[in-house]
């Protein structure tokens, strides 16, 4: 069982990053659900946040690709916009435990 933050440490409309050895993920928290997917654009392969945890557009309404702009439901991880429309993010399936966000083995 990899446990990645407790719930509380993903503020709401807010995303957080996280390494682990082998995948880059991330987190967001959207009327009190959360997803989490592979930190990596569907374009060009490269790691979607622009500064450290910051996966979201400036209204906090779409994850945004740093790179080339693209722009993604949160909900679903489609693309909505840029050159990989249509495309969506990999979702990582996880569960909540006691209060933890763990990944599902």
């Amino acid at each position: 069982m990899t446990v990645l933050c407790h719930i509380d440490e993903l503020a709401e409309d807010s995303s957080k990053g996280f390494e682990l050895d082998d995948q880059s993920l991330f987190a967001v928290k959207k009327d009190g659900k959360v997803y989490l997917y592979r930190n990596q654009c569907p374009h060009l392969g490269v790691e979607l946040n622009w500064q450290e945890d910051q996966f979201l557009d400036m209204d906090n309404a779409l994850i945004q690709c740093a790179t080339h702009g693209a722009l993604f439901i949160i909900e679903d991880g489609e693309c909505v916009s840029g050159p990989c429309q249509g495309l969506c993010l990999e979702a990582v399936s996880f569960e909540i435990i006691d209060q933890q966000l763990t990944l599902k083995c």
